[in-house]
């Protein structure tokens, strides 16, 4: 946090980081949700920051529920896992979404993945009920798949901008990403490529914060930094940087970030 304040972060979104032996052993999300809003509460201590997070029952924790439960008591498990977020979602302010949540990013059994369909379905219902956005952990963003998020969302309502495609290539163009919202990787690459196709989309670091992966997959300060570079470097202008980083999470999360 240091660093992103120091190199210009002034709000930042921290989602729930996969705790699957918590989720084993309780039956529930519930210790894992709360153990991500004691960390914003750490944050909100020390720093000056606004700081916002998702909660879901990530997607790959279905493998190891599989491998510790039934089918019917790990579909159970997830599902009750989507209501508790909803719930986190009303009860707590800083709680913006329900998320990741998905699919495994990797080849799985048809099974799994009509079982992983159903309970991201059932997640999507619950977000379109209470207003809030969905953030997607899937495979890797494809216009085919982009256009089946949106059918999915459209099925129980839920419109495809409160839908966030997480590690987004740079899908701008309304008939690559069909009205989903892409967060975009912050590569440098990637972020030029996006800002020549528009201002949709989103920047994101996927910071994992992992001892044995420092820095892994981008530091949080990357984002303050590459638009800093950006804009005098003449590839970004301060109008479309507001675009970016305010008016499109605003409109997504239905949040304020002035002050």
């Amino acid at each position: 946090m240091k660093d992103f304040i120091k190199s210009g972060g002034t709000h930042f979104v921290l989602c729930q980081y996969p705790m699957p032996n918590l989720v084993i052993k309780s039956k529930s999300y519930l210790d894992c949700y709360h153990e991500t809003l004691k960390m914003v509460n750490d944050i909100k201590k020390r720093f000056d920051v606004g700081v916002f997070i998702t909660v879901g029952p990530y997607p790959v924790d279905y493998l190891s529920l599989l491998n510790n439960f039934d089918r019917k008591k790990a579909m159970e498990i997830m599902k009750k896992g989507m209501d508790q977020a909803a719930n986190f979602c009303q009860e707590y302010e800083e709680c913006i979404g329900i998320g990741e949540i998905g699919r495994p990013h990797f080849q799985v059994n048809k099974q799994i993945l009509d079982d992983s369909n159903e309970i991201l379905l059932y997640g999507m219902k619950l977000a379109k009920e209470i207003g809030a956005p969905v953030v997607l952990h899937t495979e890797s963003a494809t216009p085919t798949n982009c256009k089946e998020f949106a059918e999915m969302g459209k099925k129980v309502g839920l419109k495809a901008n409160k839908i966030v495609k997480h590690f987004s290539p740079p899908l701008i163009y309304k008939d690559e990403n069909y009205g989903l919202m892409p967060s975009v990787l912050a590569s440098n690459k990637n972020i030029v490529k996006s800002i020549g196709k528009g201002t949709r989309f989103m920047m994101e670091t996927d910071y994992i914060d992992d001892p044995k992966r420092p820095g892994a997959v981008l530091g949080p300060k990357t984002i303050p930094k590459r638009t800093k570079s950006l804009i005098e470097s003449g590839l970004l202008t301060t109008e479309q940087a507001n675009i970016i980083h305010k008016k499109n999470p605003e409109e997504t999360y239905n949040i304020c970030l002035d002050g």
